[in-house]
């Protein structure tokens, strides 16, 4: 009979527990011990849960105080050595200051996990010398089983992913650090199997990018040894996102099972094993439910694609599970009670998500008919949805397919607007600006939840609001900025806020899901057909510009980064959503424009982790991506400015394609890998204006004048000094008032010095 599995579960908890749990720790409130009996009955929570849901097969270690990166390093004793680590266990000071760095030493770099929106720590591999420090994945199985009873399934990231996702070592030494991690992982199978373990999932997500012939060889080498190592353990080689490479060298690989995705994999995988079928000698793992989509699933659908499975591979060889961990979506509907009944039918978290494989498992176990009743309860609530007025808006349909056949363009080159632009603003060599965002204190939140309770009228809370604006305005002359923001007070999230002002977009109460750390996001639920109903940012805008005389940028989330950090509808192309989004952003841009606001910055710092993970999509994607911000943007005069962002991502591969979107200026976030994107800029000449964000937000500490002089002087060894901005390098709205102001102001002296170092050698 086939069993059910997942590859992970929600770590925040349905009341974000979590979260909660690590803020209390970190700001003193709670002691260790503490800390980590909530964490424990957190965990053992989420296994009851899968436990009682049905689930056969249950995920174990796939928890994390922070990050699952960051955990597999620590395990291994890969920690920087400013941290001061002895060796040993490593202590959570140490391993809370590798994520978010201490007044001593900075935090390792942050970057997105794959094409999603969730967040992990680089390793740095360095001159760390490897060690087995805890056996993880054993504990977390002894706990399960002792606390539980729970026969768990540990779950570890696969040592050649680990080494592709880590940073601090060139590319010819990847043999000599597998060299030295594979014993590690060989230690940690062992006492696995002699602990009595069944199955073990080793993640190697980085089998569905491109592998050389070398990585190819590595792979052999590692799941010969680690089978070697543990002839009794089950190891399911576990990949997701996407479609394998090379089917048939990895399903050939010494085994027991392997997991593919068959949901956004489904086209390559399925295709590989109708051609080449499936070895007799293992099992398959089935991923038929989407673990990165919130929406429920076309039951009959899966249920014809497992049908078809079984023909290939006997259901007693079959595991029905998640094409991916669970960690991307949010916990239960059972407490969305304000959505729109059409949406909320077709909904499907977390708690969903179980149900349905368990669901899946048995009618594939047993028959169809078994079932029955609950796939056309599925068939009924997709059949709502689709049909609703949401989605078949004509006015937007039409608008956008003509827009869409369009090329999109500003009226002249960036050289004449830079003219134009240069002697409008007169703005000095390095102007200083700020992202976007400053710090949203317990008093702003609180004022915005008095407001949103009703206890607050419209008039109170824009009182308040203009306050804010005008004591941070007051701010920025002080410090010395040249080009000001409004601070976005009234905005609870850079995506939410404009979700809420445009329609076709739908909100949950409780649908976060875990973006980096203890940061947890609620994206919008994009449904329906996507308008623009009135100016969203217009009138905080206008209010602060005429508090200075300073220019005050106009702040907007791009059409891509909308769409990538919500959860999207998935009955029409994504392209076709980002043109909808892009046409009602357009229409904003204009009205900031008509309402006298002459620099505009739509962010788009989601761009990059959009891309897909073939390199045969990748082109399609960029080229929709970059016309989506034209459209946005185009429309506008020469002497507007057009700024963007983008953050937390690799961007050697997509210069071109940042380059194309022909904004006046673009920021990025560098301060964490500052060298890499400098080397970018050695290979690629960028001839648009461009600020390298010169000191890290997501750190408490404040760095001093010197250290970004440092990285000013880095990056004008690459770029034209004549259209180089200095800024922080992501929005404050995290940060405490007085770091932000210390930190702005030595920014500021840092682009003083600057001007006085480099203004007599552009003479």
């Amino acid at each position: 009979m086939a069993i059910s599995s997942i590859l992970g579960y929600p770590r925040i908890g349905v009341d974000r527990e979590w979260k909660k749990s690590l803020e209390a720790f970190w700001a003193g409130k709670i002691d260790e011990e503490t800390f980590q009996r909530q964490q424990q009955e957190i965990r053992l929570n989420h296994l009851r849960k899968q436990q009682a849901k049905g689930i056969e097969l249950i995920p174990v270690n796939d928890f994390s105080n922070y990050d699952h990166m960051l955990d597999t390093a620590v395990m291994l004793g890969i920690v920087p050595k400013r941290f001061g680590y002895e060796g040993g266990v490593v202590p959570l000071s140490v391993y809370f200051g590798i994520a978010r760095g201490t007044k001593e030493a900075t935090a390792s770099e942050m970057t997105k996990w794959f094409n999603t929106n969730y967040h992990y720590i680089v390793p740095e591999l360095g001159d760390a010398l490897p060690t087995l420090t805890e056996n993880r994945p054993l504990l977390a199985y002894r706990e399960a089983k002792e606390k539980l009873g729970i026969e768990g399934k540990p779950v570890i990231v696969g040592p050649l992913t680990f080494l592709k996702l880590s940073k601090g070592y060139a590319a010819n030494e990847t043999d000599a650090w597998l060299e030295r991690l594979l014993p590690l992982y060989a230690q940690m199978v062992r006492e696995l199997a002699d602990e009595g373990v069944k199955w073990v999932q080793i993640d190697e997500p980085i089998v569905v990018t491109k592998l050389s012939d070398e990585d190819a060889a590595r792979l052999k080498l590692i799941y010969t040894t680690l089978t070697e190592a543990a002839p009794s353990l089950n190891i399911m080689l576990q990949t997701y996102f996407e479609a394998v490479e090379n089917y048939r060298d990895i399903v050939s690989l010494p085994v027991k099972g392997i997991g593919l995705d068959l949901v956004h994999g489904l086209d390559g995988n399925l295709a590989a094993i109708r051609e080449y079928g499936f070895p007799a000698d293992k099992v398959l793992g089935a991923g038929v439910i989407d673990g990165r989509s919130i929406w429920r699933a076309d039951l009959n659908e899966k249920l014809a694609l497992l049908d078809e499975l079984r023909g290939i591979v006997p259901e007693e060889r079959l595991i029905v599970q998640s094409s991916c961990s669970l960690l991307h979506v949010p916990v239960s509907t059972e407490r969305e009670t304000k959505l729109p009944a059409e949406l909320k039918g077709a909904l499907a978290f977390a708690d969903e998500k179980l149900d349905e494989l368990v669901l899946l498992t048995k009618a594939v176990s047993q028959t169809a008919d078994a079932v029955r009743e609950q796939l056309n309860a599925a068939d009924k609530a997709l059949g709502l949805l689709k049909n609703s007025a949401a989605r078949n808006r004509r006015d937007v349909q039409e608008s956008v397919t003509a827009i869409a056949k369009q090329e999109p363009g500003r009226s002249k080159p960036f050289e004449s607007r830079y003219s134009a632009q240069q002697h409008k603003w007169q703005l000095p060599l390095f102007p200083t600006t700020t992202i976007g965002s400053f710090p949203q204190t317990a008093e702003v939140r609180k004022a915005r939840q008095l407001w949103r309770k009703g206890e607050w009228t419209n008039e109170q809370y824009n009182a308040f609001i203009r306050e804010q604006i005008d004591t941070w305005v007051k701010l920025q002359e002080e410090i010395g900025i040249d080009v000001f923001v409004h601070g976005e007070f009234e905005r609870t999230d850079m995506v939410e806020f404009f979700g809420e002002k445009l329609e076709g977009f739908a909100f949950t109460q409780n649908g976060w899901v875990q973006s980096y750390g203890s940061r947890c996001v609620k994206p919008p639920v994009i449904y329906g057909d996507v308008a623009f109903h009135e100016a969203m940012t217009v009138p905080e805008t206008v209010y602060a510009q005429s508090r200075t005389n300073r220019p005050v940028k106009g702040m907007l989330t791009g059409p891509i980064t909308i769409m990538n950090w919500s959860f999207v509808r998935d009955d029409i192309p994504r392209e076709q959503v980002a043109y909808q989004l892009a046409y009602a952003l357009r229409q904003e841009v204009e009205a900031l424009e008509q309402a006298g606001i002459g620099m505009i910055q739509v962010d788009e710092p989601a761009v990059r982790e959009g891309l897909p993970l073939k390199e045969a999509d990748q082109a399609d994607y960029l080229a929709w991506a970059v016309k989506a911000f034209k459209i946005a943007t185009s429309t506008v005069q020469d002497t507007t400015q057009i700024h963007t962002h983008m953050c937390y991502c690799e961007f050697h591969d997509m210069i071109d394609s940042i380059e194309a979107m022909d904004a006046d200026v673009i920021s990025i976030e560098t301060s964490r890998s500052h060298g890499e994107l400098i080397y970018s800029f050695e290979e690629n000449t960028y001839k648009l204006g461009i600020g390298l964000g010169v000191y890290d937000i997501h750190s408490p500490r404040v760095p001093d004048v010197e250290e970004m002089t440092g990285m000013i002087d880095r990056a004008l060894r690459v770029l034209d000094p004549k259209l180089f901005w200095i800024n922080p390098d992501c929005g404050l709205k995290t940060r405490g008032r007085e770091e932000t102001v210390a930190s702005l102001r030595n920014m500021v002296e840092a682009a003083r010095n600057a001007r006085e170092k480099y203004s007599l050698a552009l003479k």
